[in-house]
């Protein structure tokens, strides 16, 4: 063994040589890891979409196309929630909701006929559309059919909810206008004096 200098491996004792081939051992497993998180494992590969997930994906973009479209129309934007609407019919063209909306977006437009054609729609999708109704009955009116236009109102009250009071309310005012019109109902008599 000599003094100063770097002693050979050989005359090492088997405890140190233990030693150094468990710290090289050590110092590999340290230098391996921090390669491993430089470089880490590609992600696993997204799961297949399943039947059930593209609808409830499909289901949420419509739902939120159509509370826009719904939020243009109140806002009373027509054009723009008749745009949004084609989007949302696009998606679901069986959508009686979608139909009778778009009708009322037509009718803010001026659109008579297109309007008529969207609540009819609305309509044959589902006989209980009540909204579709009151639309059709307001274009019916437009267009001089107060006989129609009545029974699309009736329609209206006997399907709509009892707890729209003022919506109904408004419903009866405009048939007895009609009726009025149509000579149903005698003139008033003049205030006594």
């Amino acid at each position: 063994m000599k003094t100063g200098g770097v002693m050979a491996l050989r005359d090492w004792t088997p405890a140190a040589r233990r030693g150094l081939a468990l710290g090289l051992l050590a110092l590999v497993g340290l230098l391996g890891s921090m390669a491993w998180q430089r470089h880490p494992a590609p992600a696993a590969p997204e799961p297949v979409a399943t039947e059930t997930s593209m609808k409830d994906a499909h289901a949420r973009e419509l739902r939120e196309q159509f509370n826009n479209a719904t939020g243009l129309l109140q806002a009373r934007r027509y054009e723009d929630a008749a745009l949004a609407l084609r989007q949302v019919l696009a998606l679901a063209p069986r959508l009686p909701e979608a139909h009778a909306n778009m009708g009322f977006a037509l009718l803010g437009m001026g659109h008579g006929s297109a309007a008529r054609r969207s609540f009819e729609q609305a309509i044959d999708l589902r006989p209980q559309q009540a909204n579709a109704y009151w639309g059709l009955a307001t274009v019916l009116e437009q267009q001089g059919d107060l006989e129609g236009a009545l029974g699309a109102m009736r329609t209206y009250l006997h399907l709509s909810s009892a707890d729209d009071l003022a919506r109904r309310a408004r419903a009866r005012a405009a048939l007895w206008e009609w009726e009025t019109r149509l000579g149903r109902h005698a003139a008033s008599a003049p205030a006594p004096r």
